[in-house]
């Protein structure tokens, strides 16, 4: 794949250095200005773009980690978000672990439970331990 891509990837790359050289002011503040601040964003990045085309395993597009998320986003707008910092803290952190689990086929919950036993208990979580 990576081959037939390359046509694409030298012409997107070329565009990109044309609308560079071509500039702008920098007091400008248009819509081309835009295109040309967003060009040096991509350029910054640009060897990141590929990355899909250079290492098999690597995803073409985030739906993955955009499928991941979205419970939560659709929880923040029905709930409006959350009233104070240490909130928002515990919930990305809870968000963290059952969107980590929930694909590994783990339970998040049992997992919620052990930590709060071994915070509990001032210990180490029992799942943590390796096997003696």
């Amino acid at each position: 794949m990576e081959q037939s891509c390359w046509p694409i990837r030298n012409q997107f790359e070329a565009t990109l250095q044309r609308v560079l050289e071509l500039g702008c002011e920098r007091v400008e503040r248009t819509p081309w200005d835009q295109k040309v601040r967003t060009c040096w964003k991509l350029v910054s990045c640009q060897q990141a773009l590929w990355t899909f085309l250079e290492h098999p395993g690597v995803e073409l597009t985030n739906n993955t980690a955009e499928r991941a998320l979205r419970h939560s986003v659709v929880q923040r707008k029905i709930r409006h978000g959350v009233q104070s910092a240490k909130s928002a803290i515990c919930r990305s952190r809870l968000l963290t672990v059952t969107a980590t689990l929930r694909p590994q086929g783990r339970d998040p919950w049992s997992l919620l439970e052990q930590a709060w036993i071994a915070h509990r208990l001032g210990g180490v979580m029992p799942s943590l331990v390796p096997d003696r």
